[in-house]
């Protein structure tokens, strides 16, 4: 027994070699999470007739790799994007596309630019008293669904579908479409619920419920009858809760929404459409997106980045970059567009999902593409070098799996030991971020584990080649089996953050 209070615990070696060869023979296995629950996560959900800009690039890649990860360790997860498909801005919307393209019942009117398109219509809303009219009115048949309108709604929706459609092909997302026009019928239930059981006050002529501990109530009904984004929300989360019985329920929005999601799920407790002790409904904030003066980040004209723009931009310098390093004379034309992709993309996803969440960020294409320090270029490259290290020694995927059954690891140089014990970290590191969402320590532990990795290499020689011919004339298998066993840990990690490695870079 000792008196400082401290237990020592060593790990055997032969323990971390027979997980290592397990993970060779049966790949990564997730962390044991007892019963299969359901998750539900809310993240991109930008709003119909705009562009989406740089806060719903954080949502959205946030939201991804928070699906991923879940769906890894088993749970049964539903992916919505809450789109702002509702709402008074459909009838200025509407009433424009009646006098601009009055055929539209008939003919597809090709509206093009959506945003320009929204702009038109926001000026003459605020200029044209005749036109501000006709809105209200269109907003008011649109609500009572008449079906000319409805057609109208669903023109526009569909143009904002396909240009969102473009962004989430890029970064490989995938989303159940469900927005707020979905909860428009549960809307007059919800009111009810809460004066039923005695929760609303009226407060110059609205609706309002105070929830404890908040002192800003939730505005259920406004003054002249309509419906706000309270009352979506907390529709929204009945449904979730009641209808599709999810047990937990992930929303990935910015942090300044964060009081008012804190009092919808508030209110939802308070009404007893769930026990926090049973259900885990969190809201998982993020700091906004800063350009390189620490400011708000925006175009040199000050307007919202358009994201199709910066991906456009990740895309030309990438290829700039493999060009500097003269890849494509390595390359096939293939390989080339593959990394190129890669590179942009995977850069871009990770220099978002390497900043907690919680924070600001700089968004810089300098420092992302930089293959030096904690970037998904530099973790790009080391995976492309870790994979061509078996080629080089002629030693195929059927050599390896035959290794990993019959070979020992052998852990006795130290930079093998620290290497064979950073791979065995994985499944604790994700189990953690299950706990508390917070993805950038997966990235923290990718960096190291590259890093332990690139010590490895320096220190123990996988294949020895003669320095006169350049034969190879030593092969050392358990070292092969270190560097094989790291490729998996980095490939299933890369998955997580949607990053695509790729083979030849």
């Amino acid at each position: 027994k000792r008196k400082s209070g401290f237990i020592n615990v060593h790990l055997r070696k032969d323990f971390v070699s027979k997980q290592l060869s397990s993970l060779l023979m049966n790949g990564v296995q997730p962390p044991a999470i007892g019963k299969r629950k359901k998750v539900i996560l809310d993240f991109s959900s930008p709003n119909i007739a705009k562009e989406m800009h740089v806060g719903h690039l954080r949502s959205t890649i946030i939201g991804e790799s928070m699906c991923r990860l879940f769906e890894f360790a088993g749970y049964d997860v539903l992916r919505l994007n809450h789109l702002g498909d509702w709402g008074t801005q459909f009838g200025m919307l509407i009433a424009h596309l009646q006098d601009k393209f009055p055929d539209y019942l008939t003919v597809s009117p090709p509206i093009g630019d959506l945003q320009a398109f929204y702009k038109e219509s926001k000026r003459r809303f605020d200029t044209e008293e005749e036109f501000k009219k006709r809105a209200y009115q269109c907003v008011v048949l649109l609500q009572s669904k008449d079906p000319d309108f409805i057609k109208a709604w669903e023109l526009i929706c569909d143009v904002s579908r396909k240009e969102f459609q473009k962004i989430y092909s890029c970064l490989d997302v995938t989303l159940t479409e469900r927005g707020e026009s979905f909860y428009q019928d549960m809307m007059k239930d919800i009111v009810k619920e809460f004066e039923d059981k005695g929760f609303v006050q009226v407060d110059d002529g609205r609706k309002v419920v105070f929830v404890p501990g908040f002192s800003v109530p939730l505005t259920i009904v406004k003054s002249d009858g309509g419906y706000t984004y309270d009352t979506s929300d907390l529709a929204a989360l009945r449904h979730r809760l009641l209808e599709e019985k999810g047990d937990i329920l992930i929303y990935v929005v910015d942090s300044g929404q964060s009081v008012h999601f804190q009092t919808v799920f508030a209110a939802g407790q308070m009404i007893g459409w769930y026990d926090p002790k049973v259900t885990r409904i969190t809201h998982a904030a993020f700091g906004v997106v800063l350009g390189e003066d620490k400011k708000k980040f925006k175009t040199r004209s000050g307007d919202t980045v358009r994201l199709m723009d910066l991906l456009e931009e990740g895309l030309k310098r990438a290829m700039d970059k493999l060009k500097d390093k003269e890849r494509d004379k390595v390359l096939t034309p293939e390989e080339l567009k593959a990394a190129q992709m890669s590179v942009a993309f995977g850069c871009i996803k990770y220099a978002d999902l390497s900043h907690n969440r919680l924070n600001d960020y700089v968004f810089s294409f300098d420092k992302m593409l930089d293959d030096r320090g904690n970037t998904a270029a530099y973790l790009l490259y080391a995976f492309t070098r870790i994979r061509a290290i078996a080629r080089l020694a002629n030693i195929d995927e059927e050599m390896l799996r035959k290794a990993a059954r019959e070979e020992v690891l052998v852990l006795d140089h130290e930079k093998e030991w620290k290497l064979g014990k950073c791979i065995l970290r994985f499944p604790e590191i994700l189990q953690k971020i299950l706990d508390d969402l917070l993805l950038h320590t997966l990235c923290d532990y990718l960096y190291e584990l590259a890093t332990t990795f690139t010590e490895f290499y320096d220190n123990c020689y996988c294949v020895e080649k003669d320095r006169q011919s350049g034969q190879i004339v030593k092969v050392n298998m358990w070292r092969l089996l270190l560097c094989e066993a790291t490729a998996t840990i980095m490939a299933k990690g890369f998955d997580i953050l949607g990053i695509k490695p790729v083979e030849r870079m």
